[in-house]
């Protein structure tokens, strides 16, 4: 129980600190870096779960071993130099 309840606190308090740094650089003439930092910095993380998956996992990846060997077997092929056109 105390560990959900931790995460919650955790996030909320994250979340009032990057509202109270978007305020203070909408409303505030002075704000400066630590807020703008606070701001990008709490928007950037707000992407990595989107966005960010392991390699293995995603859809449509293909081994690295394939793109060797298939830029070897093209390499092979077009040894005899490139082709002229007239």
């Amino acid at each position: 129980m105390a560990r959900p309840m931790a995460r919650w606190g955790v996030a909320l308090a994250g979340g009032a600190l990057w509202w109270w740094a978007v305020v203070r650089l909408v409303c505030t003439p002075g704000a400066g870096a630590l807020e703008a930092a606070v701001a990008a910095g709490g928007w950037g993380l707000s992407l990595l779960p989107v966005h960010c998956e392991p390699k293995e996992q995603a859809d449509g990846t293909v081994d690295a071993r394939q793109w060797v060997r298939a830029w070897r077997a093209g390499r092979r092929a077009g040894s005899a130099g490139p082709v002229e056109r007239a």
